[in-house]
């Protein structure tokens, strides 16, 4: 089979997209009604300024994905990004994602997400040179097993 190598044009990269989108879902059949919902937030100052904000989104298998999450510099240590990433959180679990993931750099929040319950499942050292990539997941228990936890408790 003869073939050439070249860079795709906009049309060829949705194709290319669109064809493995395909293939995956008929191995993997997408457990969302939409096959992706944002779930955005940001935060304000009482001026109106941009503080900070989380760009994240409900994935395929009702799976959270962590795309961005950001405070600006001396706002950071008031509980901002908590707050952001707490709100995307339990919406995602009310629309039942059962897992999140995210990725981090050793310069950025590694040891935040491992305090709101993130756990390290892969690693990428010297990506870039000189600082490690981290790729991290949380499992989120869906709201109907935490009722059922907490009737549970109560009738003992």
């Amino acid at each position: 089979m003869e073939y050439a190598v070249f860079v795709p044009d906009t049309a060829q990269e949705e194709q290319i997209d669109d064809a493995l989108m395909a293939y995956t879902l008929q191995q993997a059949p997408p457990t969302q009604k939409e096959p992706f919902v944002k779930l955005c937030r940001c935060a304000k100052s009482p001026e109106g300024e941009l503080i900070g904000g989380i760009l994240a989104c409900s994935m395929l298998w009702n799976i959270l994905r962590i795309e961005a999450l950001w405070v600006k510099e001396d706002c950071r240590g008031n509980g901002i990004a908590t707050a952001l990433l707490a709100a995307v959180e339990e919406e995602a679990v009310e629309m039942g994602c059962s897992l999140a993931q995210l990725d981090t750099y050793d310069f950025q929040a590694l040891g935040f997400y491992e305090k709101c319950g993130y756990t390290v499942f892969g690693v990428l050292p010297d990506a870039p040179k000189g600082h490690t990539q981290y790729f991290l997941c949380k499992r989120f228990h869906s709201r109907f097993d935490r009722e059922n936890v907490v009737d549970f408790i109560s009738q003992r």
